[in-house]
């Protein structure tokens, strides 16, 4: 929402529209399917930030508000119990809290409630004639006063004492005086709106808890607990290991939203050609593993910590992005030009890697973090004793879909309690899969599209928000060595080289050629890709609507969709395809290539593949980086925003002399990197 319009003011201060961001289509042309998904992973451009209004002062000089993006939408508060529990997820209903009396809805309209703990349950007062004070009944001694209902002022001793057993009646007193009391306490429940207000007359041993969370956000849930005492990591537990070769990482593409992490420099903005990041050098920071998600990045650095950059508009930073803004001084003219001011009005805490804050979870002494994934706004980080912590949240077609079915929004790092010895985690852009010690595989998030290998029905859809194992064929059951999560559908590939697909399949991008193409087709149940039986995948990645892998023999295989550039592959090439191999649209145009077909433009052994919703970037065995697809903000390196039709080596200055070993791509922007001996 816009800040409310500034009074008007006599002095010479007035301010300048901040400048448009960028804009960055990625709309596809010669598409006549119906997609269910978005075209791209990317999260939607935003527009610009707008920074909370000082008061004028009068001066010689003016402020101009520095450009901005605008603010996320205000998370709805939990003061309503029953719109707040709907929109939570929860599983409270609505006729259950209408049971309950007046103070215990005004508990709830506080703090919601666990999904298994009755709403209609009657309190202590309501059950007992007013002549007898009864305690009410405490469940744990982590309930806070304000969640009790109002008690006269002994019974508010008693409970700050912790001394009344929870069904111990307290000693009767007076009955006239009990009924009086009794009566002041209901009228002062029903009409009050917080749970801070206590009897004039107090014990002196009463201490009221602090009203710190009146007005608790519904999505600031995560983080409201502190930060419990850390286990010691048990002996044996270890079963996985972190990387340790130190990278230098390499940025091109759309940088608008800090994306590229290269901090609040003109510069930063549109990057044509790989630039090395001097915020993650490799001798100073010492990155191990980086993955750009849609619009954000994590990496993973060799001293154990994980950062983060980018959009952190649904907590996918997983820190504390808060900024109120810079204001530039300009003349009496309105005129701010100044060569040395190189700022682009970036939110800093966003556009420069930054440190996750873990400060709210438990995580045992001594472990270490081996892995990161990240989706379009989510991201995820495995320890070496096999658990898997998350923060932010998924987004299915209609919008926020939720976290976990607690969480609508996890702005601080959270414990998947249903993952254990896990080994490798991957994420789509609303989903996510795990594999676990025993070949396993767990899938969660939105399954709209049927990422999750097991039918959602809208009934039930939240059930998606907790991981399960799914089915997998006979053959693949605790025999997966690798996963690989694309756009929305994923990769499994088993101990014997079989690699199985399954979700989205209206372009064919699974592999899987029954129903390939047609309007919402999807794979319910892995499959096993019988074209890639025996090639030995080394590599394999999933893109919006494509898909790509290499092999053992250095060859890049693809498939899936064509009217985007996406194949990388010669136009009369294409043409020549039989009808077995490819599908046209109703024009005759090429529109599908259902089999995997070589990338002849390639040279050199192909070792690493990535993919993002329609550009792709290689590494071959020699160090080379080679890009192609839709490059409208600069995403492919080539410094081209026309579609990059065919495979092209990436060729500049930061990199002609330095073996690139690894690549990621986002949104609208990719990544490569390089070892560092020592």
């Amino acid at each position: 929402m816009p800040p409310k319009k500034a009074a008007a003011n006599t002095s010479a201060k007035v301010t300048k529209a901040p400048p448009a961001m960028p804009k960055s289509s990625t709309a596809r042309k010669g598409s006549t399917s119906k997609v269910t998904a978005p075209a791209t992973r990317a999260a939607p451009k935003r527009v610009a930030y707008q920074p909370k209004k000082e008061v004028a002062e009068p001066k010689a000089t003016i402020k101009k508000a520095a450009p901005k993006r605008a603010a996320p939408k205000k998370a709805i508060t939990a003061t309503s119990s029953t719109t707040t529990a709907a929109k939570m997820g929860t599983k409270r209903k609505a006729e259950e809290e209408a049971e309950a009396p007046p103070a215990k809805k005004a508990a709830v309209g506080r703090k919601i409630a666990p999904a298994k703990k009755p709403t209609a349950k009657k309190t202590a007062l309501a059950k007992k004639p007013a002549a007898k004070k009864t305690a009410p009944t405490t469940k744990g001694t982590k309930r806070k006063v304000e969640d009790e209902v109002e008690a006269p002022p002994a019974k508010m001793a008693a409970i700050a004492k912790k001394i009344a057993p929870a069904k111990k009646p307290v000693a009767k007193k007076d009955a006239t005086a009990t009924q009086t009391k009794a009566a002041a306490t209901k009228k002062t429940t029903s009409t009050r709106k917080t749970q801070t207000e206590v009897p004039a007359k107090k014990s002196t041993a009463e201490k009221p808890a602090a009203a710190t969370s009146r007005k608790r956000k519904a999505t600031d849930e995560s983080a409201a607990a502190p930060a419990k005492k850390a286990k010691v990591l048990k002996k044996g537990a270890v079963i996985n290991e972190p990387p340790t070769e130190r990278l230098n990482v390499y940025v091109f593409g759309e940088g608008s939203a800090g994306e590229l992490g290269l901090g609040t420099s003109k510069r930063a903005i549109d990057v044509m050609r790989p630039r090395l990041n001097v915020n993650l050098a490799a001798d100073k920071v010492g990155v191990v593993q980086v993955v750009a998600g849609g619009m954000h990045v994590i990496a993973l650095t060799h001293d154990n910590k994980i950062l983060t950059w980018g959009v952190n508009d649904q907590g996918a930073l997983g820190r504390d992005t808060e900024w109120d803004g810079g204001l530039k001084d300009v003349d009496a003219a309105g005129d701010d030009s100044d060569e040395e001011d190189d700022d682009n009005g970036l939110n800093p805490k966003e556009s420069t890697p930054g440190e996750v804050d873990f400060s709210a979870v438990e995580i045992a002494e001594g472990a270490r973090f081996v892995q990161v994934a990240a989706g379009d706004s989510c991201s995820f980080a495995l320890t070496d004793d096999g658990r898997v912590y998350g923060w932010g949240t998924f987004r299915g077609n209609e919008g926020i879909f939720g976290f976990n079915p607690d969480t609508e929004v996890a702005k601080r790092p959270v414990l998947n309690t249903d993952l254990k010895k896990i080994t490798s985690i991957t994420a789509g852009a609303n989903h996510a899969l795990a594999l676990d010690s025993n070949g396993a595989v767990f899938a969660w998030g939105s399954g709209q599209q049927n990422q999750l290998g097991r039918r959602v029905v809208e009934r039930t859809k939240l059930g998606g928000l907790r991981a399960r194992e799914f089915g997998l064929p006979k053959g693949a059951k605790k025999g997966i060595v690798s996963i690989v999560a694309g756009s929305y559908h994923n990769f499994a590939i088993d101990r014997t080289g079989n690699v199985y697909s399954w979700g989205l399949n209206n372009y064919g991008q699974t592999g899987v050629t029954e129903n390939a193409g047609e309007d919402e087709a999807l794979v319910l149940k892995p499959q096993v890709i019988e074209a890639l039986k025996g090639k030995h995948i080394t590599s394999i990645e999933g893109g919006g609507h494509h898909s790509l892998c290499s092999t053992s023999d250095g060859d890049c295989l693809i498939w899936g969709r064509v009217d985007g550039h996406q194949m990388g592959i010669e136009p009369n090439e294409i043409a020549q395809m039989g009808d077995n191999a490819m599908m046209k649209d109703d024009k005759g145009a090429p529109r599908i290539i259902r089999l995997p077909q070589k990338v002849t433009a390639i040279e050199g052994a192909v070792v690493h593949v990535a993919a993002s919703s329609d550009h792709n970037v290689v590494i071959t065995k020699e160090g080379k980086a080679w890009s192609w697809g839709f490059s409208a903000n600069y995403q492919t390196g080539q410094a081209e925003t026309e579609d990059v039709e065919v495979a092209t080596m990436i060729d500049n200055t930061a990199t002609r002399d330095v073996r690139l070993n690894g690549a990621t791509a986002g949104g609208q922007f990719s990544i490569v990197t390089a070892g560092v001996a020592g």
